[in-house]
């Protein structure tokens, strides 16, 4: 049996180990693109202090994000990681008060040029790997809790948190991409629609004209009549959830329903509620309840659990159902962004700085997943940030100069090796940004 070593001796002076080798990679990608001079293009913020530029600054805010460091005060870590700041071609890691002060200070009109350049780049990324013809819109919202006296935080819907304020973004996912195209900060206590037709205004704005045909799906929250005429005001397809008020619910018994498995039945009708100028299609569904079936979550009536859709679309009622069951996909996406991407964690008390860090959030969001989708093999282009971390952000590595030449060495593994040869080879091929 091997023995422990004895005299062992601890130095604290190598400056060449890094816990985030892996970052290499996405940093190739980044320069292959070359986003600084696309963000350098693009931005403007006048400063005194000029010591940092103003792509430095917002790569500043965007790497601790990818690598899990989800408070500014966190980032601090990487300022006395002079390897990470090497790969990166960060010449220093500016410390948390910069980073704040950054935030607070900005000008009105940054966050508009913040919202541009996330736009522009989805313009660039839907095409890639291949060309797209149709977008897919999810639209959901969700409650982010603040702890402290954040602007505009305000006491509304709050599950886990009763009673303590919030804020509630409202996100719109591409669904077939993953790609957050659109998001806004709203205080807590905003409905769930508000602000949804002015989101959709600048959803629809951002469509690449080579765009053939886009379908959205909305839970019952937007089933409102601004949002839907909002929708038919522009060539999209829509399947939103049926708001299922007293008034709705008296017609669903007397339906003509039509069996499609086993357990289902469906019908379709046309219907004009209170308030709409015009009647619309909705698509239901209803599936009896033995009495020995423990109560569902969803809505019943009588012996029988239903659900209902508004649409415009002309599948049939099962291609509705089938193609609204796609956005179960937005649950995980929505987990994404609070969890490894620090949606929960506002940094300031300026709502102003707050959704300009939004977006901020959004640009690291879609650069990492054009990252996954363009440059890393079809198995990995699904995981989780935090996932992707573990495999491939923190790998350790160690940076040494041969001949003085630099070299990042990885741990000693062929599967490693062929995976950095595959993601090199296809980080070449990506063209950098249009002016």
């Amino acid at each position: 049996m091997r023995r422990s070593p004895r005299n062992l001796r601890i130095a604290c002076d190598h400056r060449g180990l890094t816990h985030f080798g892996g970052v290499y990679f996405f940093h190739e990608f980044l320069q292959l693109l070359q986003l600084r001079d696309f963000l350098a293009r693009h931005l403007s913020y006048p400063r005194r202090n000029h010591r940092y530029s103003l792509s430095q600054m917002i790569l500043a805010l965007v790497y601790p994000l990818v690598l899990g460091l989800d408070r500014l005060e966190t980032a601090s870590f990487l300022r006395s990681n002079g390897t990470f700041q090497y790969l990166t071609g960060l010449p220093s890691f500016p410390d948390p008060q910069t980073l704040r002060r950054f935030l607070l200070h900005a000008p009105d009109s940054f966050w508009e040029q913040m919202h541009r350049v996330n736009d522009r780049l989805l313009q660039k990324f839907v095409h890639l790997p291949e060309h797209r013809s149709r977008l897919i819109f999810d639209l959901d919202s969700t409650v982010v809790t603040v702890f402290g006296r954040q602007e505009q935080a305000a006491v509304g819907y709050n599950p886990r948190y009763r009673g303590k304020r919030s804020y509630n973004p409202l996100l719109c996912i591409e669904s077939n991409s993953s790609y957050l195209w659109d998001t806004e900060l709203r205080p807590g206590n905003a409905g769930t629609w508000d602000g949804s037709v002015e989101l959709l205004d600048t959803c629809f704005a951002n469509v690449p004209p080579d765009i053939r045909e886009i379908r959205v799906r909305a839970d019952a929250g937007f089933g409102f009549h601004p949002v839907f005429g909002a929708l038919e005001t522009r060539p999209a397809q829509y399947a939103v959830v049926a708001r299922l008020t007293s008034a709705f619910r008296r017609l669903l018994p007397g339906l003509r329903y039509e069996a499609v498995n086993r357990d289902w039945e469906m019908a379709d009708f046309e219907h004009r509620l209170h308030g709409w100028p015009q009647a619309r299609r909705f698509v239901v569904a209803r599936r009896f309840i033995p009495e020995e079936e423990a109560q569902t979550t969803l809505f019943t009536l009588g012996r029988y659990v239903y659900r209902a859709w508004v649409t415009n679309m002309s599948l049939t009622p099962a291609g509705i159902w089938h193609f609204y069951d796609g956005r179960a996909g937005m649950e995980p996406r929505i987990g994404e962004l609070r969890e490894d991407f620090a949606l929960r964690k506002i940094p300031t008390a300026s709502f102003a700085a707050n959704a300009l860090y939004l977006e901020i959030i959004r640009l690291a969001y879609n650069l990492v997943t054009a990252f996954q989708r363009n440059c890393l093999q079809e198995s990995w282009q699904n995981l989780t940030l935090t996932k992707l971390r573990y495999k491939l952000f923190l790998l350790p590595g160690e940076l040494t100069r041969p001949q003085n030449r630099p070299v990042l060495r990885l741990r000693e593994s062929p599967m490693l090796r062929e995976l950095a040869n595959d993601m090199l080879a296809k980080i070449r091929t990506m063209k950098p940004l249009q002016p």
